[in-house]
């Protein structure tokens, strides 16, 4: 057995060169062998590449051949006969003439120009290829020995886990028996506290029959005092159907439920739906899918009522009529036409053009808003571009539809650079998004590296005052505002309030000064991050009879909330993740430290079988690849879930350095 990982070394003196091999492997799925030799020597990549196919089965090698000249051992002396015997006439010519001695020597006809001269020796190269060859040889067999030593030591290694698995699992095989009936008694034990009959029964001893234990766990479930849990893998299909007929018997069904309670949209006030057949229709839209075959299908779930093929409803939240073109019920592998569907039902619906994810779906005649959804902002979000230039049309379609599908993603072109971003709940999540881009629409695309999805808000209240005029010939621009703007409650969001009075600004205007402030929100004073959690109040302002407009209005209401936010002690907020790490106890303080160096705030812990559960608020930007270090420091057995938290200040060193980023003025 040998590892496959590995190093070796040879140096040797050939023919006046000192020639080094060094070859570096790690696992891999074939042979990918990289050679690094120096820019003369290219002629050895093929020759060097063919001897490690024979030496070296599979995985990811890195050769590298260093060759050194001994001084002088690849230059030639040559003389330039000619030039030499010219000096050598011209000198005895001038002896000669001026009854000068003639003492030319050797010597002083060398240092003259151009009587000597050099040249590199061209290469043998198949001298060379044959010694690099034989140290790259011996560089192999240090290499094999190396492997050998690792793959003894592993050998051993997985034979003595092997035979710990063996013994733990002869161990359980033992105790299995008992652990059932021990776990059957703590069942029948919670169970009995639900049913006096099976308590009873259980105290005298008596055996329970199945169908009364499952009537009273599915009580206790209904009622939220049990969950049940079921083991198994969708991976292998293992357990699958337990867990099927699990939702069978102890789910509740829709008339085990409370009604479900709404908002009339015209009377605002709260009404019941019960789950009958004979109440009027109502439906939640949980889901909306692009299907290949029949387009875009809208899930519902039924709440009261009943639905028709090709009957109309409304959708609630946003006021709109939609015509039912197919019913469908869905299925792992197919899918089954329905001409009408039940309270209680799930189903699938195609023809609906403006229902989306939450939306409500109700009989026309008896309109009703269900609890809408609420779907967290992304916290995260990459650039991405197609490989090919044809590909950018059809990206932008598939993003719509994947956007459309999860209301959790989202994706826009950014004004300063022309990129097109898309942004979601974390790295996982893109990567799947990407993903589906190949699989389903075929499109091929490169991504760019994560970024964090920062804020901006503000800390003070300040006022402000804005004129926006123009004038170039013809009738102007005019707008005159002046707003207040202060910090709003964390996580309240954006809120306009008009307090303008006497007509100081007509009302037609002061919806364009609203849009002028959201407009300029979208990217702050600081580092063009969207701003959040502000109040704005427009105080007053003045207006022109000719030359004011609503693109006057706009304009003057973002030029103003920009100045004012310079003004408002404008800061950068950070996305905090709510972090659960599971890790046993021996690695419970090496997890602790890696998260407080991380900026992480401890929650808590929480003794669990053999491992400790860690919470923690962690920042977004110091999570990227934490699975990856964790599996490392806690041999694999480590693992951790996240969730978007809230916001908070980012530190301000850490500001200034993104805000030199972001703006170019980094100096690094």
């Amino acid at each position: 057995m040998k590892s496959m990982t590995g190093y070796g070394r040879a140096k040797q003196e050939l023919h006046g060169r000192t020639i080094t091999a060094e070859l570096r492997a790690v696992n891999h799925r074939y042979l990918d062998c990289t050679v690094k030799a120096p820019r003369q020597y290219g002629f050895l990549d093929d020759a060097v590449k063919k001897a490690a196919a024979a030496r070296i089965a599979r995985g990811k090698v890195e050769v590298y051949i260093g060759v050194e000249t001994q001084e002088g051992g690849d230059i030639a002396v040559t003389v330039n006969h000619a030039v030499a015997e010219h000096y050598l006439a011209a000198l005895h010519e001038l002896a000669d003439k001026y009854g000068l001695r003639d003492d030319v020597s050797v010597m002083s006809l060398a240092k003259l120009p151009d009587v000597l001269g050099s040249e590199r020796i061209e290469q043998d190269a198949d001298e060379m290829t044959r010694d690099v060859l034989s140290v790259f040889g011996e560089a192999c067999d240090n290499f094999d020995e190396m492997r050998t030593r690792e793959g003894a030591k592993l050998a051993e290694d997985v034979r003595n886990r092997a035979s710990e698995i063996e013994r733990m699992v002869g161990e359980v095989e033992v105790r299995s028996p008992e652990r059932v009936r021990e776990y059957r008694e703590k069942l029948l034990d919670a169970v009995s506290m639900f049913d006096d009959e099976i308590m009873e029964m259980y105290l005298e001893g008596e055996e329970i029959p199945t169908d009364k234990i499952r009537a009273a766990i599915r009580r206790a479930t209904v009622a939220v005092e049990m969950v049940p849990v079921v083991c198994g893998s969708s991976y292998r299909n293992k357990g699958v159907q337990k867990l099927l007929d699990a939702v069978v018997d102890y789910m509740p069904a829709p008339t085990d439920i409370p009604a479900i309670k709404g908002v009339n949209p015209k009377t605002d006030e709260e009404e019941d739906r019960k789950p009958s057949d004979d109440e009027p229709f109502s439906a939640l839209a949980f889901k909306i899918m692009t299907d290949p075959y029949v387009g875009r299908l809208s899930f519902f779930r039924v709440y009261s009522g009943t639905l028709n093929t090709g009957s109309a409803v409304l959708n609630a939240t946003k006021n709109k009529r939609e015509r039912v073109g197919r019913l469908l019920q869905m299925h792992a592998n197919h899918r089954e036409d329905l001409e009408t569907v039940y309270a209680g039902d799930i189903a699938a619906v195609v023809g609906l053009k403006n229902t989306t994810t939450g939306d409500t779906l109700c009989d026309e005649k008896a309109p009703i808003v269900l609890e809408s959804m609420e779907f967290p902002e992304p916290v995260i979000r990459v650039a991405i571009e197609p490989k090919t230039k044809a590909g950018q049309e059809k990206m932008g379609i598939a993003l719509a539809k994947l956007a459309e599908e999860d209301p959790t993603f989202r994706t826009y072109t950014d004004e300063e650079t022309g990129q097109t971003i898309i942004a979601g709940m974390g790295e996982l999540h893109l990567e799947i998004i990407v993903d589906r881009l190949l699989r389903e629409f075929k499109v091929e695309a490169n991504v760019g590296a994560p970024q964090v999805a920062y804020k901006e808000t503000i800390r003070k209240a300040v006022n402000q005052e804005t004129k926006y005029k123009r004038q170039s010939g013809g009738s102007g621009q005019y707008g005159h505002v002046k707003i207040t703007l202060e910090p709003n409650e964390s996580g309240k969001g954006y809120e306009f309030v008009n307090a303008v009075v006497g007509g100081a600004i007509p009302k037609e205007f002061i919806p364009a000064v609203d849009a002028g402030i959201q407009g300029a929100m979208q990217a702050g004073v600081l580092a063009g991050y969207p701003v959040v959690d502000v109040k704005v109040t427009l105080n007053d302002g003045s207006y022109h009879e000719v030359d004011s407009s609503e693109m006057a209005f706009k304009i003057a209401g973002s030029m103003a909330f920009k100045e004012g936010m310079r003004k408002a002690d404008p800061v950068l907020l950070e996305p905090i993740m709510k972090v659960c790490v599971i890790v046993p106890d021996e690695y419970m303080g090496d997890v602790i430290g890696d998260l407080n160096a991380r900026r992480g705030q401890i929650q808590g812990y929480e003794m669990r079988s053999g491992a400790q559960q860690i919470d923690a608020f962690v920042p977004l930007s110091e999570m990227f690849g934490y699975a990856t270090n964790l599996r490392s420091r806690t041999q694999g057995r480590g693992q951790y879930t996240m969730e978007p938290s809230h916001y908070v200040e980012l530190p301000k060193s850490l500001q200034e350095k993104l805000i030199a980023k972001r703006t170019g003025h980094d100096k690094e």
